[in-house]
């Protein structure tokens, strides 16, 4: 019941997000038909509209979902995540995958995650996959060797949250809303605007010109850009709503005191920039990692986890 329930949240929350993308397509290509009347002329403007909404939907979607697909294999490749032997002989590596069976095994996950190491002196953990049957959960050098026992499984239990939350698939579909939005919206505006400029008119069997198309794609790429930006403003809120998730989760986990013990070991690296150097990292290659949110400030709205102090005061609100 209680995995049904969680099921059902995540679709819930794709049929929510998708209603809401046809009822603004639908205002949109009406207000768009209602001011530029030419659009529904014989260039087919209303059929062109259904076509691009159409298009936006398979382009973003599709594009969301290619990713997560390969989402492991980026990993991998791109981060030279190596996926370590359960069976190793190594007891350090051995351990580390105990660790994250163990919690996977309590997050009741229908298969064991990949475990993998990458060699960067970073403190950083992650955890990525296109479903609970196949994920991985990959762990930097510099994390087992900064932080300690307790604070390890802290971070790894939140990991293992995301995964049993879904939150690679729900941040995959709020993505792919965007993309959507993006794609439609650039291409609409970018019509409109090159139309406005001087694009040729309906009555002319010329059709657009070449410098019509150099006008219209160069207006489409400034506002895919722009709508870009604001979208990736929502796709980060919604980010950290889910780390405040998978924070509960991790402490269900491996307890309370582990994960605000993660959360703070987090903290007392990002606070001591000095000793991150000496052990070969900086406060700004930390900052990359966004594993701590920004407190305050304009950049805070570009993070996708929230100020580390939220985190702890969220769970230390929750009962244990």
């Amino acid at each position: 019941m209680k995995n049904f329930l969680q099921l059902g949240k995540r679709f819930l929350l794709f049929a929510v997000v998708n209603i809401l993308v046809v009822i603004t397509l639908s205002i949109v290509v009406g207000l768009i038909l209602h001011f530029f009347p030419q659009l529904g002329g014989r260039r087919g403007g209303g059929n062109w509209l259904i076509l691009m909404a159409g298009l936006a939907l398979v382009i973003g979607m599709g594009g969301a979902f290619i990713t997560l697909a390969i989402s492991r294999w980026m990993a991998k490749a791109f981060m030279g995540v190596q996926v370590i032997d359960p069976d190793t002989a190594n007891p350090e590596l051995r351990t580390l995958v105990q660790m994250v069976h163990g919690f996977a095994q309590r997050a009741g996950l229908p298969a064991m995650p990949e475990v993998g190491i990458y060699d960067s002196p970073e403190v950083n953990a992650f955890a990525t996959g296109p479903s609970k049957s196949r994920s991985l959960v990959a762990v930097s050098t510099g994390l087992l060797q900064q932080m300690n026992r307790a604070e390890a499984e802290g971070v790894i239990a939140h990991e293992v949250a995301h995964i049993a939350n879904g939150d690679m698939v729900t941040m995959t579909l709020v993505q792919g809303v965007i993309n959507a939005f993006v794609f439609f919206l650039s291409h609409v505006l970018g019509f409109i605007v090159a139309q406005a400029l001087g694009g040729r008119k309906d009555d002319d069997d010329r059709g657009p010109s070449f410098m019509d198309y150099i006008i219209q794609s160069i207006f489409i790429h400034l506002f895919e850009f722009v709508f870009g930006l604001l979208g990736y403003i929502v796709v980060c809120w919604f980010s950290r709503r889910r780390e405040f998730h998978a924070d509960a989760g991790g402490m269900l986990l491996a307890g309370k005191d582990r994960m605000i013990g993660a959360l703070r070991g987090l903290q007392r690296l990002h606070e001591q920039p000095l000793n991150l150097e000496a052990a070969g990292t900086n406060s700004m290659g930390f900052e990359a990692l966004k594993i701590s949110g920004k407190s305050g400030g304009l950049m805070a709205i570009f993070s996708t986890h929230p100020p580390l102090e939220e985190r702890i005061a969220h769970l230390e609100s929750l009962g244990r």
